[in-house]
């Protein structure tokens, strides 16, 4: 295949990429607007609509695996196709964090709990924002901005805590609603896993650039994997 045409498909491929982060970051921030305005029809749509981030995966991970297998690429060209593979994994994880946030809106219904929206708008704007600059990073292959941006999720971290203090002061105010309340550290935990899941696609543009894979974390080194 001339050098051209190779570039033109991978090209076209990380252009498919966007798309589904576009997918996410839409995802996420509606996911938050659903647990802010108690809408729960708007709940049950993203959680269908989830199906549609996912065959987006699917579609990028078939194309990376047939010019893999069709023009057996080498060097960089295929540590940008096997890394694009991890970044679509990456992408639809983020995708179940969305969905899982629409989940918890319809269990909590109408349940009258204070809950700290103004944090976990924050938070996921905070998530969303780092995903953008990491596919940016990602598919121009911009290393130096993919070695900043890790250290943006200590923002993400603060905030976390800080909704999870605000949850502990509601649950032993009123420890009748504990498991209501609960389920508002989840929808923070969400958040704050998917900003750490930007940190990974960030070693992937590392990757990409240098050949090396090395980790990349924020000054909060507490380890939390699902």
């Amino acid at each position: 295949m001339p050098r051209d045409t190779l570039d033109r498909q991978v090209n076209n491929i990380k252009d498919e990429v966007l798309i589904l982060g576009n997918m996410i970051e839409q995802a996420t921030l509606l996911s938050v607007d659903t647990l802010k305005n108690r809408d729960i029809r708007a709940a049950h749509e993203l959680i269908e609509d989830d199906q549609l981030i996912n065959d987006k995966r699917f579609a990028i991970e078939n194309a990376v695996l047939i010019l893999i297998a069709t023009q057996q690429p080498i060097a960089h060209d295929l540590r940008i196709l096997t890394a694009i593979l991890e970044v679509s994994t990456e992408l639809e994880r983020m995708g179940d964090y969305a969905k899982g946030i629409c989940k918890i809106t319809i269990k909590m219904g109408e349940s009258d709990i204070p809950i700290p929206i103004r944090d976990l708008v924050k938070m996921a704007e905070l998530a969303v924002t780092m995903l953008h600059k990491g596919l940016s990073a990602f598919v121009n292959e911009n290393l130096h901005l993919a070695q900043s941006i890790p250290l943006e999720d200590d923002n993400v971290d603060a905030l976390y805590h800080k909704v999870y203090r605000h949850v502990v002061e509601v649950i032993t105010a009123n420890p009748a609603i504990f498991d209501e309340a609960h389920l508002l550290l989840w929808v923070a935990h969400n958040l704050e896993r998917l900003a750490d899941r930007v940190t990974n696609i960030c070693e992937r543009t590392v990757f990409i650039a240098t050949g090396e894979m090395m980790e990349m974390d924020s000054t909060d080194d507490e380890d939390q994997e699902d």
